[in-house]
């Protein structure tokens, strides 16, 4: 038990310091460089037929894309 105490304590003691580090950078958080696009995959969903929650979800996001569109004239 004791060890495991100590490697807890070690451990957040890293944490801790690295998130000092961190917030005397003044950086906001950003995402990874490329993200999935460098890997080759254009979408989140790579599938030639969709499942029926996904078209859905993609009939409703035309729609409201369309409706922004038509109020905008």
């Amino acid at each position: 038990m004791a060890m495991f105490l100590i490697t807890l304590g070690f451990f957040l003691v890293i944490v801790i310091a690295m998130a000092v580090g961190y917030i005397f950078q003044k950086k906001t958080l950003a995402g990874s460089c490329g993200g999935l696009a460098s890997v080759g995959i254009d979408k989140a969903c790579d599938c030639d037929n969709p499942c029926e929650k996904r078209q859905e979800r993609e009939r409703k996001a035309a729609l409201e894309v369309g409706d922004i569109s038509v109020k905008n004239i």
